[in-house]
């Protein structure tokens, strides 16, 4: 047996390590040249200490001192890496950066295999990598994606799912953008096109209570690779969504989003519009279309994917609610940067 252990870095790198049956995190990581923080790897100087957000593990308390990892502690999932045995995938959060352990940004190269325009406003594409076992996200994360024949890059979430055959990403087409106006004028079927990464915090997490995503323009990409990931493990929660957009033609991939909740119970969503002479059933910004009982209470898993404006009217529309949902999780960007 053999399991998928996410590193997450400070500085929003994230490695990934295959971890065999009965093998440490620890051992693990130096056996893949990961240097992450360690000292004494018996359970007793506490500098491995890392949090452990999703998964599950073995490392009982008589295989670690107190004084390197408290009870508390390890009931709120720390863990000590040179005890910890993982029983499933893991995600754990290392507090320090990937350059400090010594792990280099992976580089995929492939080649352009699918190019669409959405709508005026949005633009489909795929890339077929050269190595495509070893492309490993966590759904909801990033990519640094090269403009060919620059030196400059721009940042997309994965729309697909990691055991896609190709890494896919719905982008805003922005006039004059340098990466629209090649996606858009220039770009060839065949074509080579690389990436670096994956990158970022925002990222599905296991559902163990209701969730909301809430998506603004583009900020739908991530969220789909998040349904279909659902798709495929299942959901045990309820899942709402509400996905607004600037006009009616900025609405794309609906029909998706129509599949899903057609074959999955789980799962409901609405759209809106905010274009003032919009046609559409719903007119206004997402956070007049959210339920009530969506909320629970505020027992409930907040995810937001938007532009800046949006990210800060939803933190002070939950603010001014005296609702605080049990996490909040976002990610926004600017025009050049998704």
């Amino acid at each position: 047996m053999e399991y998928n252990i996410a590193l997450q870095f400070e500085d929003g790198v994230t490695g990934f390590i295959k971890c065999e049956a009965d093998e440490t995190v620890a051992e693990a990581a130096y056996r893949q040249k990961f240097n992450i923080p360690v000292d004494c790897l018996d359970g007793a100087c506490g500098t491995c200490r890392c949090h452990c957000e999703s998964g599950s593990y073995d490392m009982h308390p008589d295989m670690y001192i107190e004084d390197a990892l408290t009870e508390a502690e390890a009931a709120e999932g720390y863990v000590l890496t040179c005890q910890m045995i993982p029983e499933s995938d893991c995600v754990i959060k290392v507090p320090t950066s990937s350059e400090a352990c010594k792990v280099g940004k992976s580089v995929f190269k492939g080649k352009l295999q699918q190019l669409n325009v959405l709508s005026e406003s949005t633009i489909h594409f795929g890339i077929e990598v050269d190595n495509p076992d070893a492309l490993v996200f966590l759904p909801g994360q990033y990519v640094n994606v090269s403009i060919p024949d620059s030196n400059e890059t721009r940042s997309y979430s994965f729309s697909s799912i990691p055991s896609a055959n190709q890494a896919e990403f719905v982008v805003r087409n922005i006039p004059n953008g340098k990466m629209s106006t090649f996606l858009s004028d220039t770009a060839t079927i065949g074509q080579e096109i690389n990436f670096e990464g994956p990158f970022g915090s925002f990222y599905l997490r296991p559902l163990i209570r209701p969730t909301l995503f809430l998506a603004g323009g583009t900020g739908i990409a991530p969220f789909l690779s998040m349904l279909k990931s659902l798709e495929v493990s299942g959901a045990h929660h309820p899942v709402r969504m509400v996905y607004g957009v600037t006009n009616d033609f900025d609405l794309i991939e609906v029909e998706k989003l129509e599949e899903v909740k057609q074959n999955h119970p789980w799962f409901d969503y609405r759209t809106c519009v905010a274009a003032e002479d919009s046609s559409h059933e719903r007119k206004g910004y997402v956070t007049s279309h959210v339920d009530n009982e969506w909320l629970n209470d505020g027992d409930v898993d907040v995810y937001l994917c938007g532009p800046l404006g949006m990210v800060d009217a939803v933190s002070n529309w939950l603010d001014s609610s005296n609702l605080k949902p049990s996490n909040f999780y976002y990610e926004k960007f600017t025009p050049s940067e998704q």
